[in-house]
């Protein structure tokens, strides 16, 4: 059952960039962005008609940028380098999930991680990801000696809504529900504090969108993703 706040997720970033985010963000009334080193996303208080003045004196020329619910074209001095769709899949998966972490060497991610953070997420690409984005919430991390094998963590936050964000497995390690059991570690947190996990998934990785159904989400909605730079 979908949650009757839920279209808070239809313009998350922006409300996650002007509530609990809004001390890591940069920007004005109309439009902000994570500041340098979070993840590269920007926001806009209109998905419909985006006010990039705000965000003049705050993106660098040559910035990339992700921003969701905005599938128009670019102003001037701006450039669209591509458009993709994702779900945003919500929990309805009921109580928390049961999971078994015995002989796993699992810990919450830490300024001494950064450097296997960034390079598995390099590799991986789960999504807009910088150095200080393990600041935005709780991360997990699944350890194999000093090898980070697989993370997850949590990223935009809204209402009662927190999103599981950050998702990837190191190839060494695919298919041994690594990043299932670290979701579900998230997910248990997050129930526990009240909260209504979500997450985005593009459309395209129906591998992701199958296993995130299967665990306990439904699709809310579609919605349009653009990544785009600053001339």
């Amino acid at each position: 059952m979908i949650h009757s706040e839920v279209s808070l997720l239809d313009n998350v970033a922006w409300h996650s960039l002007c509530g609990e985010h809004a001390l890591f963000s940069s920007g004005g009334s109309s439009a902000r962005r994570y500041g340098a080193g979070f993840s590269p996303i920007i926001a806009f208080a209109n998905i419909a008609n985006p006010d990039f003045s705000d965000l003049e004196q705050v993106c660098g020329s040559g910035e990339f940028f992700f921003s969701d619910g905005w599938n128009g074209e670019a102003p001037e001095g701006w450039k669209i380098e591509r458009k993709l769709d994702m779900y945003k899949m919500v929990w309805a998966g009921g109580p928390a999930p049961e999971v078994i972490t015995s002989g796993l060497d699992i810990r919450q991610l830490s300024t001494a991680d950064i450097p296997a953070v960034l390079d598995i997420t390099s590799r991986l690409k789960p999504g807009p990801f910088g150095p200080r984005t393990i600041e935005l919430g709780t991360y997990l991390g699944l350890f194999d000696g000093d090898k980070l094998a697989s993370m997850a963590g949590e990223r935009f936050v809204a209402g009662p809504f927190r999103e599981i964000s950050g998702v990837c497995t190191d190839n060494d390690y695919q298919g041994r529900g690594y990043a299932r059991l670290l979701m579900n570690l998230l997910v248990i947190k997050q129930l526990e504090r009240g909260e209504i996990p979500f997450l985005h998934a593009v459309t395209a990785n129906t591998v992701a969108v199958e296993l995130y159904t299967r665990m306990g989400f439904e699709i809310y909605k579609t919605s349009p993703l653009q990544i785009s730079r600053k001339r």
